[in-house]
């Protein structure tokens, strides 16, 4: 499933294709994805101008000007791309190939713009995991997969000190606590493991165990919360991860992978300076932790 790296690279490669264009039409070649649309879709956003493109921890907003916003998740397969006239290349070098079989194309934005010119922004799902629904944006907080999230891992909410208060006498393991959505929104797994590896913490510490008796962020949660910080920037800025089905906007791979610490990597040598240490992997609750024993240590 697309972490929230790859869910901001689509949203920016989107965006210079989608915003300020209007909906001539919304075409649906299906009843439903993993859930049904919802009523009235299409006649709801035709005619609509898109005046930008956002995004809540995995999820891709598209903001109509009528202060509607549709909410769209990629589910395990889905991708986006762009076509304009006879063109429907996807330039780039594909690491793993994404579905082209048009009989995967469930969801079409015929877009227009002041001038006249066309642009078709096509959602791609041959596993329909993903889905789409319409939300008014002075409700999104209440909406049922955003009620309740935790702050932005990049954003200026997330700090050590909310950490702190969140840790706080708990026994739950740190990666664990760190996959809660009400913790932190959008931090999945791949980089849960490189934030502890970055901040040399084993994942199986109690979360509590990060903080002080008087309720204060230990050092070690100090270094953790600026660890998920970094790897979160560092993979938007790579483009994201690029895992099976995902790609760029423009057809183009992100190679954060590359860059993996520990993600995915069990049997091979620890890239800690110093470490003699092999990563290994460990089950915690249903998805796999790839981590050093050696150097996890905190």
């Amino acid at each position: 499933m697309p972490e929230l790296p790859e869910v901001e690279t689509v949203k920016r490669g989107l965006a210079p294709s989608m915003e300020g264009r209007i909906v001539s039409r919304l075409e649906l070649r299906r009843a439903d994805l993993r859930f049904p649309f919802p009523h009235g879709f299409t006649d709801r956003v035709a005619g609509r101008t898109i005046i930008s493109l956002s995004r809540r921890a995995k999820y891709l907003l598209i903001d109509l000007d009528d202060g509607i916003s549709i909410v769209s998740h990629l589910g395990m397969s889905g991708s986006y791309r762009v076509e304009q006239g006879e063109q429907a290349d996807l330039p780039g070098q594909f690491h793993m190939e994404r579905s082209r079989n048009v009989a995967h194309d469930h969801v079409i934005f015929h877009l227009t713009d002041e001038n006249g010119g066309a642009v078709r922004v096509i959602y791609n799902d041959p596993r329909r995991f993903g889905s789409m629904d319409m939300v008014e944006r002075r409700h999104m907080d209440s909406y049922p997969a955003f009620k309740g999230l935790g702050p932005e891992p990049v954003g200026n909410a997330l700090s050590a000190d909310y950490l702190a208060r969140r840790f706080q006498g708990k026994a739950q393991p740190l990666k664990t606590t760190l996959l809660d959505q009400k913790v932190i929104a959008g931090l999945g797994n791949i980089y849960v493991c490189e934030a502890l590896w970055r901040a040399h913490l084993s994942p199986t510490t109690p979360s509590g165990a990060l903080v002080t008796p008087a309720g204060a962020a230990t050092e070690a949660l100090n270094r953790l919360t600026d660890a998920i910080r970094t790897v979160i920037i560092e993979a938007i800025a790579a483009g994201g991860s690029s895992l099976r089905d995902h790609i760029q906007a423009d057809g183009s791979l992100g190679y954060f992978q590359h860059s993996f610490n520990v993600y995915d990597r069990e049997g091979e040598p620890c890239r800690t300076p110093g470490c003699a240490g092999t990563v290994e992997r460990m089950t915690q609750a249903g998805r796999s932790t790839f981590y050093c024993a050696t150097c996890q240590t905190g």
